[in-house]
């Protein structure tokens, strides 16, 4: 089976759709998204309504993987006020609810069981990677933790792939086996996937440019 890796969306649910729509093929590729489906982009409730169906319609083809804003929204629900995700689109997201009446704590709890990483044979997708100097990787809070890490990555000897920091363009880091594919969509930037094939090399990159009506 393939897989089709897709990197941070932030909100941005039109163009999110159509990547999915354009590019995957449900009939013979795994999809993983690599977190940060929330905030900075206009259309965060549907953006989670989208994944949302995408993973009850196929339970065993579409996988999300929680990031460090998915993070941050939970600590806001379960231990108020968070200042810093509010500061970082987290308010937006809430007027986002409000106006569109959709139930948020619904939501929350979806995203409260979305796990860390998702682990392969061939392809190891974790929303800010396994880095060489984490002393624990599943630290929720470690600025080297899975969900916060920008420094350089560990070889893993398989592919590694990662979101979180936004990148004008995809890049790939020979000496960690790791590929970056948050090319920035909620900043004008576009949405980037990765196709893997069955053997873990890389078939192809696939982007669209932001939709106006995300930003």
């Amino acid at each position: 089976m393939n897989h089709f890796v897709i990197g941070d969306v932030h909100g941005c649910f039109y163009t999110f759709k159509q990547l999915v729509e354009d590019y995957w093929d449900p009939t013979n590729e795994v999809l993983v998204q690599v977190g940060d489906l929330v905030d900075r982009g206009k259309h965060t409730p549907q953006t989670i309504q989208l994944a949302r169906k995408l993973a009850a319609d196929f339970p065993e083809r579409a996988h999300f993987i929680k990031g460090n804003h998915e993070a941050m929204m939970l600590e806001h629900f379960s231990d108020p006020p968070n200042f810093n995700w509010l500061r970082q689109g987290g308010q937006e997201t809430l007027d986002q609810y409000e106006a569109e009446d959709r139930d948020i704590i619904s939501d929350i709890e979806w995203m409260e069981a979305l796990p860390l990483f998702y682990d392969h044979e061939k392809v190891f997708v974790s929303h800010a990677g396994i880095a060489k100097n984490t002393q624990d990787l599943f630290d929720e809070d470690d600025p080297y933790g899975i969900l916060w890490n920008r420094s350089q990555l560990k070889n893993l000897n398989k592919l590694q792939i990662v979101g979180h920091t936004p990148l004008k363009e995809p890049k790939y880091d020979s000496e960690s086996q790791a590929y970056y594919i948050d090319t920035g969509a909620a900043y004008s930037g576009s949405l980037t996937g990765i196709k893997i094939g069955a053997d873990g090399e890389p078939l192809g990159l696939y982007q669209i440019r932001t939709d106006s009506r995300d930003l």
